[in-house]
């Protein structure tokens, strides 16, 4: 077998501690060994072509520098000399030798010994090819908040089709509901008006199937080509005729029918069947006695389940806050003037239950106002992370109560400030220098003590010698996964980390992308973040699909996969256990394992596995890694 060896100088980075004609005399199973100045470059891969087509070796090992920094550089060339790629080895000799051994011999060696390496294993590679396979270019989106509207509304605009599912029967997540938003206060409803009408009844919205009141029960198939089943709930209102006028809602003496929230989108009322009267048996028709336009209320509305196929899923059902009962010290559902943020946020709304009047639960106007930060956030008792935008809206409060009672006291109780990014200390600033709010530092969430003394608020706190007087106080629990993470987590095969919250295939690099191909994440379902943080991993999920999945182009599957020698395998399905990836099932007819090799990212997990070797991964054999060992110690 004719293997040839080149040597790339790196300009002089490597030539000037590794010789290239002490490394020829010492290498014993090298047809030849030539050198190059700098391999990658233009010239570089011009010489490497043509003389690869001069000397037609059977096999090629590169010794140069990472094979991350051109490994495909390398394939490119010689694949255009018109030789299977993955009938080359490279070998790192700059980082790992040239840099690192000031011994000009002992490099001399260390590279030879290296080479021989590859040497004895790129004589045992086959030839691979790149696998193509059709796709759906479709797109199914998980929650219709920020993140997932964006994705949506971007995709749409590319000419893709978009399935966008939300069990709420608005969309809009929840900023829709918060009158204002950090760090410039904007109107939440205002600020996203633009895109809800985008997805709704923009130029593109004919590419987006907006599912409300919606679930996905079950997914199969693989990247490219999921097969998906959504469960859309009963409306009982046809959403194309009901114009959001409300002059159903006053007849219901039930108030089962209703629009989920002022300005919501679609601009359209539900019933609640378990609130319905006509749904336990009685007769009533009351709400379509009232409804101006004909044959808007259908009763007989029922359950559908949709098919659908679709080439990729984006995961953006946001998350939920943690419950405050778990700190009785803090006198949540125990007293009537201690409320989570959420509340609080319903409370200071134009459309809240009191209309924006801040007042407390007797009718009265605070007079000063206790808000706690940190509420099962920093903690390892409870959850040990920040969920980095409970500050920011803190100081939103701060800002609104001042708007709306000037002279009220505001008692900032925390743990930790956290003021992230460019914009992230413009409230903080305007609280700090206000004389009305006063700023207490507490160590542990259990050192708070919130009771009831004359019809007002007692805090006091263990180590401090101060007691605070209020008559409302606010708690910032801490952003946590919703419940459905878990369903959709098994459903979907992507792993949650330890907090709940999904787990993406790499924290810095790849946080939009989850470990299952094809399944991608976008906003707080993958990591508390603000708005901002939101709308640009929905964007990140939305790039990932229109360049991995276009029209007209197939998928390729790289040839670096696990294979199984089905006659052997016994069915232990250990590896199935293993795989990081989910790209192993069971065939339950034939009783063995198989890979999926459009999911399989050759790690060899699976490989290491298996208790009686029946796996080996393409391109890293056994014997290939044996050989290569074998010619180190040679």
């Amino acid at each position: 077998m004719k293997t040839g060896v080149y040597f790339c100088n790196c300009g002089s980075i490597i030539s000037d501690k590794i010789d290239p004609e002490k490394v020829k005399e010492k290498l014993k199973d090298a047809s030849y060994i030539k050198s190059f100045g700098l391999m990658c470059s233009d010239e570089g891969k011009q010489f490497l072509e043509v003389d690869i087509k001069a000397e037609r070796p059977d096999r090629i090992v590169i010794a140069a520098c990472s094979p991350r920094d051109h490994q495909l550089t390398f394939m490119n060339a010689i694949e255009a000399a018109g030789m299977n790629p993955y009938l080359m080895q490279m070998v790192n000799i700059r980082e790992q030798i040239a840099w690192v051994v000031e011994d000009k011999a002992r490099a001399v060696d260390k590279t030879a010994s290296y080479i021989q390496g590859a040497i004895k294993r790129v004589n045992l590679q086959k030839p691979l090819n790149i696998k193509e396979i059709d796709a759906e270019i479709s797109v199914l989106i998980i929650g219709a908040g920020p993140a997932g509207l964006k994705a949506a509304s971007a995709i749409a605009e590319a000419g893709r089709k978009v399935i966008l599912v939300d069990k709420s029967p608005a969309i809009g997540g929840k900023p829709v509901l918060y009158e204002k938003i950090f760090p410039n206060m904007e109107c939440g409803p205002c600020m996203l008006e633009p895109i809800l009408d985008d997805v709704l009844f923009g130029r593109y919205a004919d590419n987006i199937e907006t599912l409300t009141i919606s679930e996905v029960t079950e997914v199969t198939g693989y990247y490219g080509n999921f097969t998906v089943k959504i469960k859309q709930s009963p409306r009982y209102v046809n959403l194309k005729t009901c114009i959001g006028c409300g002059e159903c809602v006053e007849p219901c003496p039930q108030k089962a029918i209703a629009v989920p929230f002022t300005g919501a989108m679609p601009n359209s009322v539900s019933i609640d069947d378990s609130a319905c009267l006509r749904f336990k048996g009685k007769e009533c028709s009351l709400c379509k006695e009232a409804c101006p336009i004909p044959d808007v209320i259908d009763y007989d509305d029922k359950e559908l389940i949709h098919e659908r196929r679709v080439g990729a899923i984006i995961i953006a059902i946001g998350a939920g806050l943690y419950d405050c009962s778990r700190f009785p010290n803090l006198g949540f559902g125990l007293l009537k003037d201690v409320y989570t943020a959420d509340q609080f946020e319903r409370l200071l709304s134009s459309t809240g239950p009191t209309e924006g009047t801040l007042e407390t639960s007797d009718g009265g106007e605070p007079e000063s106002i206790s808000i706690i930060h940190c509420v099962g956030s920093l903690d390892n008792n409870h959850n040990g992370y920040c969920s980095e935008v409970c500050c920011q809206y803190a100081f939103k409060f701060n800002q609104m109560i001042k708007e709306k009672l000037p002279q009220a006291k505001i008692y900032h109780i925390y743990k930790e400030l956290v003021l992230t990014g460019k914009d992230g200390f413009i409230l903080y600033d305007k609280a700090k220098v206000s004389s009305d709010t006063k700023f207490i530092r507490y160590k542990d969430i259990k050192d708070i003590n919130i009771i009831d003394q004359d019809a007002k608020i007692l805090i006091s706190i263990e180590g401090i010698d101060v007691k605070i007087k209020s008559d409302m106080a606010v708690l910032c629990p801490s952003i946590v996964p919703v419940e459905e993470s878990k369903q959709i987590g098994k459903m979907l095969d992507t792993t949650l980390d330890r907090f709940g919250f999904f787990e993406e295939l790499h924290g810095r690099c790849d946080s939009a992308q989850s470990k299952i191909k094809g399944v991608y994440l976008a906003g707080t379902c993958q990591s508390p973040m603000d708005i901002a943080a939101c709308m640009n991993q929905g964007m990140a999920a939305a790039s990932y699909i229109l360049s991995g999945i276009v029209e007209g182009k197939k998928l390729e599957i790289e040839p670096i996969t696990a294979v199984i020698d089905k006659e052997r395998c016994s069915g232990c399905k250990v590896c199935q256990l293993v795989c990081p990836y989910k790209a192993i099932a069971f065939d339950e007819k034939d009783g063995i394992s198989i890979v999926n090799e459009l999911l399989c990212h050759g790690c060899g997990t699976c490989a290491a596995a298996c208790p009686i070797g029946v796996i080996e991964v393409n391109h890293f054999t056994t014997e290939e890694i044996f050989a290569e060992i074998e010619g180190l110690l040679a």
